[in-house]
């Protein structure tokens, strides 16, 4: 009888999910998210939210909600009580007057606008300072803006915030 070694093989220990793994699976959540996330997103469907800006009503925010097709868009309603915080980024908003007639000071120039108007923020080095006024206070004054990621992030886009909102508490 000829001698030999039995040896004895074992399972291989399952591997941790890799960088590629993870951008695979990535892209099936977002294949999913654009074809089955919600086609409506109704103010009833969100909060607003005191912020050093003022009143905001987000409807689509990549890092707050998940479940929305275009992840690559920020979009959000500014319900102005009497006037925004001040600050500075890059530009590259677009911003739609839905109701109330107020003025925006950009770089130190005032800018009227109404229902119906849009406002764009220009992208410039260095960025826009600018302000949003509601010309009477009490009665409403909403606008919404548009802001695709991508094109903020490309320009390394900052904020600044240089003055808060009356309405801000903290």
């Amino acid at each position: 009888m000829a001698d030999f070694e039995r040896t004895r093989t074992r399972e291989r220990e399952p591997e941790s999910e890799t960088h590629y793994d993870r951008f695979i699976r990535s892209r099936r959540e977002f294949e999913a998210r654009q074809s089955t996330g919600p086609i409506v997103i109704k103010p009833s469907d969100r909060e607003y939210q005191q912020t050093r800006q003022g009143r905001l009503l987000h409807f689509l925010n990549p890092m707050a909600f998940k479940e929305t097709p275009l992840q690559d868009w920020r979009v959000f309603m500014h319900d102005i009580k009497t006037q925004s915080g001040k600050h500075r980024h890059q530009g590259g908003f677009v911003i739609y007057v839905i109701d109330g007639r107020g003025y925006s000071v950009v770089d130190g120039e005032r800018v009227d606008w109404g229902p119906g108007d849009l406002l764009i923020l220009p992208i410039k080095p260095g960025g826009v300072e600018h302000q949003h006024f509601n010309l009477k206070p009490g009665n409403g004054c909403r606008w919404i803006a548009f802001n695709y990621m991508p094109v903020f992030d490309h320009i390394g886009s900052e904020f600044t915030q240089m003055q808060v909102a009356p309405q801000y508490g903290g």
